[in-house]
């Protein structure tokens, strides 16, 4: 069996945490099973059927006592830490040779900045101010 790459495990890692989030979305709220004649039905209907199944099931969850309130709360609050903890998965760390190799190229450009701006100050514009303005005379 072949080696999957960062980029194939992190898809079946995503593929994995929806299916996972599907199935608590489903157990959360758990809907009938719609058959493909009922759907055709629905797609063939007029808006007003729509509009007022939308509301009867807008009544419905109206309806939620305080324990079913207090439980997704509860899930909410570590939730972000649990995204963050997933995401870190997905990550893709630069080796310690990328590391060294691009901070090597940084400090090289900044080198050159530095000397290129020194220059350009001290060789061209001070001498050309001093030229303009008339002091050094």
């Amino acid at each position: 069996m072949a080696k999957k790459s960062k980029t194939q495990k992190a898809k079946a890692s995503a593929a994995r945490q929806q299916r996972k989030a599907e199935r608590e979305q489903e157990a959360l709220n758990p809907q009938p099973q719609v058959t493909e004649a009922a759907e055709s039905e629905q797609k063939k209907g007029s808006f007003f059927k729509k509009s007022s199944e939308s509301e009867s099931a807008s009544s419905d969850t109206g309806k939620t006592s305080k324990k079913s309130e207090e439980k997704p709360k509860k899930k909410k609050r570590f939730q972000f830490f649990r995204d963050v903890k997933a995401e870190m998965k997905r990550v893709t760390w630069p080796t310690r040779t990328d590391v060294l190799r691009w901070s090597g190229v940084v400090v090289v450009a900044l080198l050159f900045f530095g000397v290129f701006v020194a220059i350009l100050d001290n060789a061209i514009i001070t001498p050309l101010l001093v030229l303009i303005s008339g002091i050094g005379a």
